[in-house]
């Protein structure tokens, strides 16, 4: 028990020293703070130049909101709690493993170093993305994680700070769905990590933008925009009624599994979800919903 207070610990006064570095500019280029917000500024520089929805306000509805949001769980729900119950979940994970004569080296498929460099980063950014777009289904098709899915889908009108409208509880799902399969084609270094996630934040961003944008043919490779927007409608086919277009930065696995759904431009369709006049508004009440919510 001694061994997992320390992890937590350490935990909190690791991650409190390295995003007081973050913040005054003592780590290298791949410095997460001023890389999200380097990214969110040219994405909305790019909403402001080429509007999809002319109506729509340069501070949408929500904007501050978002925005909050975006900080929130990119830098402070880590600070909270995040980092601290990853890295105590896979020390007990570890520790299971340990009991039974195993660890994660017995399962692992390959050394990354071994392979090219641009080989290895494809083969993490594959895999890691594609557990994601598994993981978003399951958000939509079971009940008590719906409800916490809901917040992201609360959004009326799109902008870039709508990708990290999230709740809290999205990340721990996401990351212990797919800690096995990373960690079993580990060996990868932060900078490798950063390029990955500051690619997959960009194409997040400009996916929630207020871009008409589709890439051409690259449409069927990368998740976009026009893509989106039908998953974020309110009104869906009976047949695609746990929705549709999950990618989230490739749009190839929904094409793959036939969950692609784009009948047209989606411009000014209706955001959100049934039901959704009675969703909070306001960050707390969106937090303690699925909560105080029976499935």
């Amino acid at each position: 028990m001694e061994k997992y207070i320390d992890i937590i610990s350490n935990s909190y006064s690791g991650y409190w020293n390295y995003l007081k570095n973050e913040i005054l500019l003592q780590n290298n280029w791949d410095n997460y703070f001023y890389g999200l917000i380097i990214i969110s500024l040219l994405v909305w520089v790019l909403e402001i130049a080429f509007p999809w929805r002319k109506q729509q306000g340069i501070f949408r509805k929500d904007f501050w909101l978002d925005t909050f949001y975006m900080f929130f769980n990119f830098f402070l729900l880590n600070l909270i709690v995040l980092i601290a119950l990853s890295n105590t979940a896979a020390e007990f994970f570890n520790d299971i493993l340990g009991a039974i004569g195993l660890s994660l080296s017995n399962f692992q498929l390959f050394d990354s170093n071994d392979l090219p460099k641009w080989l290895g980063l494809l083969i993490f950014f594959l895999v890691n993305d594609f557990v994601q777009w598994n993981t978003h289904r399951l958000l939509h098709r079971i009940p008590w994680l719906w409800n916490f899915h809901k917040v992201h889908h609360s959004v009326k009108e799109m902008g870039f700070a709508a990708h990290l409208r999230y709740h809290w509880m999205e990340p721990v799902v996401y990351n212990s769905i797919r800690y096995i399969p990373l960690a079993i084609i580990a060996n990868y270094s932060a900078q490798d990590v950063a390029i990955v996630y500051f690619f997959a934040i960009a194409i997040g961003h400009l996916n929630h933008a207020n871009l008409g944008w589709d890439y051409g043919i690259f449409k069927y490779i990368f998740n976009n925009p026009k893509m989106h927007i039908w998953h974020h409608a309110k009104e869906l086919p009976k047949h695609v009624r746990f929705g549709v277009n999950y990618g989230l930065t490739l749009s190839i696995w929904d094409y793959i599994f036939k969950t692609d759904y784009v009948p047209h431009s989606g411009r000014d369709i209706e955001l959100g979800f049934k039901g959704d006049e009675q969703f909070p508004k306001d960050f707390l009440q969106q937090e303690l919903y699925p909560l105080k919510t029976k499935n």
